[in-house]
């Protein structure tokens, strides 16, 4: 069985890129959440491999959502997906807990690596 990713990001078009990119290379897709608070209940209902997790979304951003998933699981592979500018917001990712992030727009070969590096 492939590893298992959850994506979130509350704009369609960004998950079906990244879950066409994921899937292409035998990675199953745990669930899709649109915001934070979506994405924590994904995470302890599906208990991905890995969390692509957006960083600006309505009810719950993502650094919210990282420090939340944090707590249930301090092991989470979390890779943030922030837009170009976002480099303070990329930091605070990082410190609450985030491993990686890729840039959109996405570029597969990045993507993959980003995710290799953290689940093979």
């Amino acid at each position: 069985m492939g590893k298992r990713i959850l994506i979130t990001d509350d704009a369609l078009f960004m998950r079906v890129t990244l879950k066409n990119i994921l899937t292409k290379q035998g990675y199953e897709i745990a669930g899709e959440a649109t915001n934070g608070r979506e994405s924590v209940e994904l995470y302890q209902a599906t208990n991905p491999d890995l969390v692509t997790m957006d960083i600006t979304m309505p009810e719950m951003d993502g650094i919210s959502a990282v420090k939340e998933i944090r707590k249930i699981d301090s092991n989470a592979c979390i890779i943030m997906c922030t837009a170009m500018g976002q480099k303070t917001m990329v930091m605070d990712a990082i410190a609450a807990g985030a491993k990686d992030f890729i840039v959109k727009p996405f570029q597969p070969e990045k993507v993959l690596d980003a995710v290799k590096k953290q689940i093979g």
